[in-house]
């Protein structure tokens, strides 16, 4: 499986910016797929998660109520949808592909894109 990240920038704080994350392979569909981070000097933080069918989706509480994760398997494409954006946003924005049951825990990720970075000015 490949993922290909896209859609980072920079942008002003209460702004808003949609990721997309498109992957390779038949299989798409069958994958629960998640949204992490990475900021300078920290560790990689769980944000957003969804289930195969698209019909449960998870959320880190530091973003719940702003982000908004989606998919289209049609497209082999998820999305994070980011509002209201903050500076603590600021991150290197990875899509990952899981091969069992929707987790935070990013060792249990197989498949990783190669980021997308997000900038968030105040």
């Amino acid at each position: 499986v490949q993922l290909q990240a896209s859609g980072g920038g920079l942008v002003q704080a209460g702004g808003s910016l949609r990721l997309s994350c498109a992957a390779s392979g038949r299989s798409f569909s069958s994958y629960n797929m998640a949204w992490f981070r990475q900021a300078p000097g920290k560790e990689r933080e769980w944000v957003s998660a969804i289930s195969w069918s698209g019909g449960n989706t998870y959320y880190a509480d530091s973003v719940k109520g702003r982000f908004t994760i989606s998919r289209d398997n049609a497209k082999n494409t998820v999305y994070l949808q980011m509002n209201s954006l903050k500076p603590e946003d600021t991150a290197v924005y990875f899509c990952a592909v899981n091969l069992g049951l929707v987790t935070s825990d990013p060792r249990m990720y197989a498949y990783w894109g190669q980021g997308t970075l997000v900038t968030v000015s105040s």
